[in-house]
């Protein structure tokens, strides 16, 4: 599902002093879709590395980026070599250690485009006994879907046009449709993976079991 943030994503990975990006946000905005989503539109090598799955020990022994890119390498069968990459560190909250880290590739190997995200990132960075990382990373907060991109997951790119104009003029035709898709919107909400299972099952029941299934990943 196309994202505004990509068009974000596109001008940090263009800047000439570009800096690793930290993705802020809550749990199940689509951080890590949208990274994977922006590596194939934009044909880049993604070397993606989740923290809670896969122990980079380097992170905690090693102040040395040439020791940390070999391990990730290791873990992930992927070369650093390769033309237009991205490095892509998921759940950093599991190892605070790698937050810190993350000022020596921007000292020691900016040509490397790294973006890191974690679902608990704020309870790390609120209570943290490391050293961060100021001046030498940039922060993105991403938010749930809005209503604009929901009108691109249902293929209304002329409504998004429309509205992008001039919508005073447009005719009542759509302005009733985008009224009905509207009241859509305010019950499934922006979360990704309830306008997902709407769009694959039609079923506003099925969607409301997702709500429910997220609400309880946010209060246990």
């Amino acid at each position: 599902m196309k994202r505004i943030a990509e068009g974000f994503l596109q001008d940090w990975l263009k800047k000439k002093h570009r800096k690793p990006l930290l993705l802020r946000g809550a749990r199940q905005v689509g951080k890590s879709t949208l990274v994977r989503q922006f590596a194939e539109n934009y044909q880049l090598n993604l070397i993606e590395v989740n923290l809670e799955k896969t122990q980079i020990s380097s992170f905690k022994k090693s102040k040395n980026i040439l020791s940390i890119i070999q391990e990730i390498e290791i873990h992930t069968r992927k070369s650093f070599n390769q033309k237009n990459i991205l490095l892509f560190i998921d759940e950093i909250q599991a190892c605070p250690e790698a937050i810190a880290m993350l000022r020596y590739f921007y000292e020691s190997h900016p040509e490397i485009p790294v973006i890191a995200a974690g679902s608990l990132l704020e309870f790390v960075l609120r209570d943290h006994e490391f050293s961060m990382p100021v001046g030498r990373v940039e922060f993105f907060n991403l938010g749930p879907m809005t209503f604009k991109e929901y009108l691109w997951a249902i293929g209304e790119d002329n409504l998004v046009l429309a509205l992008d104009q001039n919508p005073k003029s447009a005719s009542a035709i759509f302005h009733a449709k985008l009224k009905t898709h509207l009241n859509e919107f305010y019950f499934l909400g922006g979360m990704p993976e309830v306008i997902k299972v709407f769009l694959e099952r039609k079923s506003f029941l099925q969607a409301r079991e997702i709500h429910r299934s997220l609400m309880e990943t946010y209060f246990h």
